[in-house]
């Protein structure tokens, strides 16, 4: 039985990998669809990286009230059902190309991840700490990983194919009906998780729900409202300041947590709130996937198909067609039509800007290039091919009884992610700095590298809550590992608007660089405090 994964697994690898089949499909073309000139909301590059930043940034906020409500009231299968059904109602209703409408639809989406995402991964920690499968609970969360990066891989095929077919409107309601079929996989699997599914007893330190709320979160909602309303952005936007200022009641309460905790909580709820505040660095480079990379994708990467692909990827819808006129624009890639054909000043589409002159089409002619929303896909792919790969390098140094601690993994994980930088570096040099388009092979390898460091941080970081929490709050601190992942994602937001001011584009990934490189040698510098915690405790 030890060397077993419990029955449960297969059906919430399944719902996690229908529901980010969902998150990423939308998250995928998100920035495209509100840049777009003519379907979408003709956005700037700031602007959209802006909103992106602060809807990933409230998407991953939420699982700190969500997780509560499931430790204290909900159980964990009524939150993660609420929230599946909230999120594929949100996905469909981006549907409708309103900006009121999009409001709406996004904020169904950041409650329900809420109630979904903490709660997922907390029932598969309790199903794991039964004796018989505790000591594969790292390969646990791992292989669950690997579903969640199973969903968002195939999801930008369709997203592509779908939007090349019907337009954003369907790709959106595809990514709705993932959600749903998510929930029905989960509910068809209850019988095997339903005994994990347990309410914790309150204890006295603990506040109650009415405290939490009058406390925590309508200060929250007043700190944020100080933070939009200041004279003048102290970070970047006044959504970046309203949300940074609104998250200071919330992250005082997780200091109060462990101000009030008993004396044996006290250690383990340290440790994590430290590791917590470290990974934000790695959540503000990582999560640049969507914005600054996917420009990057989009204007400097070579995407030109090779010309025996191009029946097949025609054939599955997979394929942008950019044609070149000199004196008017009739382009039928989602990035750059325009509805007025006489814009003289664009002269050509902004994919052939950086195109040497020799390899441009003839007058009338085209370029048959991948849609750039399908490069969002290389990272999950990655992580599908890495993580067998890194399951039996972790086995084989386990068997060895080498095999570094959670918090050496994760360590290890921020430094190997500073490195992908260096990667996307030789990218701007190959491309004179983006003067004409980088081979593809560049942003795949920058991928590899980063993915890597994932794989040794991200599912760490939820088997290291599972394992330290204690059970009366095992939810709840899933919560803070999402608020942490919040605030990177918003700081993610902020670093990739300021893309545009930097010449030399090399320097922004050196920014990177050196922020991931402080987090890891601070992470280094804890680890012998760490570690012993999680001898003690884990």
């Amino acid at each position: 039985m030890a060397n077993k994964h419990p029955k449960a697994l297969p059906y919430l690898f399944f719902s996690e990998m229908w529901e980010r089949f969902g998150y990423y499909l939308m998250i995928g073309i998100f920035t495209f669809y509100l840049k777009d000139t003519v379907d979408g909301f003709a956005m700037s590059e700031a602007e959209a990286s802006d909103l992106y930043g602060t809807f990933i940034a409230f998407v991953f906020l939420t699982p700190f009230i969500g997780g509560l409500l499931a430790d204290r009231v909900l159980g964990y299968r009524n939150s993660i059902t609420i929230g599946g059904i909230l999120m594929g109602v949100g996905y469909c209703l981006m549907s409708v190309h309103d900006l009121t409408t999009l409001y709406i639809a996004m904020l169904l989406v950041i409650i329900g991840n809420g109630f979904f995402k903490p709660n997922i991964s907390t029932l598969l920690g309790n199903i794991y700490n039964d004796e018989d499968y505790k000591a594969r609970k790292d390969a646990g969360y791992n292989i669950f990983y690997m579903g969640i990066n199973i969903g968002a891989f195939i999801s930008n095929f369709f997203a592509a194919a779908l939007y090349n077919l019907y337009g954003w409107g369907a790709a959106f309601i595809a990514a709705g009906i993932g959600m749903f079929l998510g929930i029905v996989i989960f509910w068809l699997g209850t019988k095997h998780f339903k005994h994990a599914d347990v309410i914790k007893p309150k204890s006295e330190s603990d506040m109650s729900l009415l405290q939490i709320f009058g406390v925590i979160l309508l200060p929250a909602v007043g700190f944020g409202l100080i933070g939009f309303f200041l004279p003048e952005p102290l970070v970047g936007s006044k959504t970046t300041d309203a949300f940074l200022f609104g998250c200071i009641p919330v992250i005082f309460f997780y200091g109060r947590l462990l101000y009030k905790s008993p004396q044996e909580e006290k250690r383990p709820i340290a440790a994590m709130l430290a590791i917590f505040a470290v990974v934000i660095a790695f959540w503000a480079v990582f999560k640049q996937n969507g914005s600054t990379l996917n420009t990057w994708a989009d204007r400097y990467t070579d995407r030109e198909i090779p010309a025996p692909m191009r029946p097949t990827l025609k054939a599955l819808y997979l394929v942008d067609t950019i044609e070149y006129k000199m004196d008017s624009v009739v382009v039928m890639d989602h990035q750059f039509r325009v509805k007025d054909k006489k814009i003289k000043e664009w002269n050509y589409p902004s994919y052939f800007k950086n195109m040497k002159k020799e390899d441009l089409p003839k007058e009338g002619g085209a370029v048959y290039a991948f849609n750039a929303n399908l490069f969002q896909s290389v990272n999950p792919f990655w992580v599908v091919a890495l993580t067998p790969l890194v399951l039996a390098f972790f086995g084989f140094l386990r068997r060895k009884g080498r095999e570094p601690s959670t918090p050496t993994k994760i360590a290890l994980g921020l430094l190997i992610s500073a490195l992908s930088c260096f990667v996307i570096v030789g990218a701007v040099y190959a491309s004179n700095n983006g003067a004409m388009k980088s081979s593809a092979w560049w942003f795949i390898s920058s991928y590899a590298v980063i993915t890597i460091g994932e794989l040794f941080l991200s599912p760490m970081g939820l088997s290291m809550v599972s394992k330290l929490s204690p059970p009366r709050l095992t939810a709840l601190m899933m919560g803070g590992w999402f608020l942490a992942t919040s605030i990177g994602n918003k700081l993610s937001g902020v670093l990739s608007s300021l893309w545009d001011g930097y010449e030399n584009k090399a320097n922004f990934f050196y920014v990177n660089f050196i922020l991931l490189t402080c987090a890891a040698l601070l992470m280094f510098g804890m680890l012998k405090w760490l570690n012993k915690i999680f001898k003690e405790h884990a």
